[in-house]
């Protein structure tokens, strides 16, 4: 394999979408019958053929581990490795390769500079600037090593637009500014920031910068040394390579000033019982056998990337953008969150005044076949900032065609108008419908017993979904099931009620029923459709059952038999975890209190020894 470090030219001619699109086998397949149209690209980007076929013939013909073989593969590998190091360091204009350290992903990148430069340069009463954009892989860490080093975080507001207040970030620095950490562009509201400057102010000051570039990367030329970027990091599969793969540029005197990242293989020099001596960048920073494949998939992504031209795909990227937003201002019932004067390939919105939520848009949209994004896009105080749990995002790339936009602005019209008429009838307070009503005991709405155990309310519903023959039909039903959900009042959505680690906003309020024998009762709400549908299952389920016939109860058995295992993202199955684990957690107090009454009212020798642990 010979090296090459220049891409071949972009060609004059006009772009060709539907050459390009031929480059991707995923695009030719369908999703509940319809064809895809993939909009999550700020997530993860699809991969090439070209990228496909380098990783394959990896595995086929090269694969063996690096460096220390003698024999012929693993020179061919360890050659393909280094090679991919050098394609990187061109792509972002770093001095040399040995600056680009391969990592797992931005995250890892991030968290290496944080435990490596964190812990030798932060002492207490040091600052660090964050911004509100900021994904909690750049937030995160810098919040576990203040913890460690008694160094605090300072934050970057932005303004009603969703662009930073660099007036208030000037503000912020000062000779106790020891780092600057910024993402390029906004992964929930794309946002462009101006990261040169942001990085000149911070210089000034005396400070080092740690720039987030995942979601530029694969939309526009990097230049770290133009940038003056102290440290650069990025991901793999977001500039359509593998996952698993991704790159932190540092510049050198940093990187030899900082002690390794993890200790293993490779990293070292020499090593003794007394002592250890370690390797010259990159190796130091990368212990163990790498990822090899990934690290080759990355150099093919770069190199087909090259070839199409970042300036063609930014064009085109722009070209839809202005699409998008044009098409989705139009629909009466969606605020988009975001106008910045300088953003990425993406946009993200909100319902307003219907009695859907973002999940239920996203759920819709994939029964349609478009793929989008839905949640807090682990931007939570950036959601927190705006006043939503959520939004929904498109994300585009160059594959993406203009008529799949029309497919986005046709399908939440749709939505919306099916929406709007729940949302008139909403207006006034109703009674539940009468298959409701003999479920509820309280104008709040705690659910009385709809079986005689949670086991005979299992088999009820799953008999009616094995009616059902397909997820749209069952998807559906769980709908109709949370438009038939009593509204929980607003005085009772309370913070201590909220529900963590769901994607929407879900309230949970339960009691022991009056006058009965540990039975509990249930009542929550959702800002989501179909989360209040998932509330309604559970509810039937256990609300008026025993504490100990809840906790007896199995699930993970039942959610698998009627096929949510399968259908929900693991993020909704996680939110869906998190509110059977506060009702069984509500069902273990309740009989721990019931244990306690029973005690107190037995004689004192009759009553259990406590057994202290040690």
């Amino acid at each position: 394999m010979t090296p090459r470090l220049s891409p071949t030219p972009v060609p004059a001619t006009p772009f060709d979408l539907s050459a390009v699109r031929a480059q991707f086998p995923i695009l030719k397949t369908r999703v509940h019958g319809q064809p895809l149209a993939y909009l999550d690209n700020a997530a993860s980007t699809q991969q090439p053929l070209k990228v496909i076929q380098a990783v394959s013939d990896y595995h086929q013909q090269y694969h063996a581990n690096i460096h220390r073989g003698v024999y012929q593969l693993s020179r061919n590998a360890t050659r393909m490795h280094d090679y991919a190091r050098e394609v990187v360091a061109h792509f972002i204009h770093a001095a040399e390769p040995a600056e680009c350290l391969f990592t797992r992903g931005t995250t890892e990148s991030i968290n290496l500079v944080a435990a490596c430069w964190g812990r030798a340069n932060l002492r207490p009463g040091d600052e660090i600037i964050l911004s509100v954009l900021e994904h909690h892989s750049n937030i995160v860490p810098w919040q576990m090593i203040c913890e460690a080093t008694g160094a605090r975080i300072r934050v970057i507001p932005s303004n009603e637009r969703g662009e930073l207040r660099l007036d208030e970030y000037r503000r912020l620095l000062s000779s106790r500014t020891r780092l600057v950490a910024v993402n390029q562009v906004s992964n929930a509201l794309g946002t462009i920031n101006p990261v040169a400057e942001i990085i000149a102010e911070a210089h000034a000051a005396g400070a080092v910068t740690l720039i987030d570039g995942a979601q530029w990367v694969a939309h526009g030329v990097t230049d770290v040394q133009a940038l003056d970027a102290d440290f650069y990091a990025f991901s793999g599969h977001k500039l359509y390579g593998p996952t698993g793969i991704g790159v932190l540029y540092g510049k050198r005197h940093l990187l030899e000033a900082m002690p390794p990242y993890q200790g293993g293989g490779d990293m070292i020099e020499q090593v003794t019982f007394e002592k250890t001596t370690y390797a010259a960048l990159p190796n130091k920073f990368e212990a163990g056998t790498p990822h090899i494949a990934g690290a080759i998939g990355l150099a093919a992504a770069i190199e087909w990337l090259e070839t199409v031209g970042l300036e063609r795909i930014g064009a085109h990227e722009q070209q839809l953008l202005r699409q998008a937003t044009a098409r989705l201002s139009a629909i009466e019932g969606i605020a988009i969150k975001s106008s910045a004067a300088h953003k990425g390939a993406l946009v993200s919105w909100i319902p307003v005044d219907l009695p859907i939520g973002t999940l239920d848009i996203g759920m819709q949209l994939d029964l349609r076949g478009i793929c989008i994004r839905t949640g807090h896009h682990c931007c939570q105080p950036l959601m927190d900032r705006m006043g939503v749990a959520s939004t929904a995002r498109a994300s585009f790339a160059i594959y993406n065609d203009p008529a799949e936009i029309d497919r986005l602005g046709d399908a939440l019209t749709e939505i919306i108008a099916a929406a709007r008429p729940r949302a008139a009838g909403a207006s006034a307070p109703k009674s539940a419908p009468a298959s409701t009503a003999a479920l509820v005991s309280e104008s709040i709405g705690y659910a009385v017993a709809a079986a005689d155990s949670p086991e005979a309310a299992a088999e009820a519903i799953a008999e009616v979904f094995d009616l059902l023959p397909d997820w749209p039909m069952r998807h559906q039903q769980i709908i109709d099931l949370g438009e038939r959900l009593p509204v929980l009042p607003e005085s009772l959505k309370t913070p201590e009620r909220l529900v963590p680690g769901c994607q929407s906003r879900v309230y949970l309020v339960a009691r022991l029923r009056p006058d009965s024998d540990g039975v509990i009762e249930l009542a929550a709400d959702s800002d989501s459709n179909l989360v209040r549908g998932l509330i309604a299952i559970l509810q039937q389920l256990y609300s008026g059952q025993t504490a100990t016939a809840i906790l007896a109860f199995d699930i993970a058995t039942f959610f698998k038999r009627i096929g949510l295992d399968e259908q929900l993202s693991m993020a909704r199955r996680n939110g869906l975890a998190s509110m059977v684990e506060r009702i069984r957690r509500i069902a273990a107090h309740a009989l721990q209190q019931d244990r306690h009454q029973r005690e107190d009212r037995m004689p004192t020798g009759a009553r259990p020894q406590q057994q202290v642990s040690n």
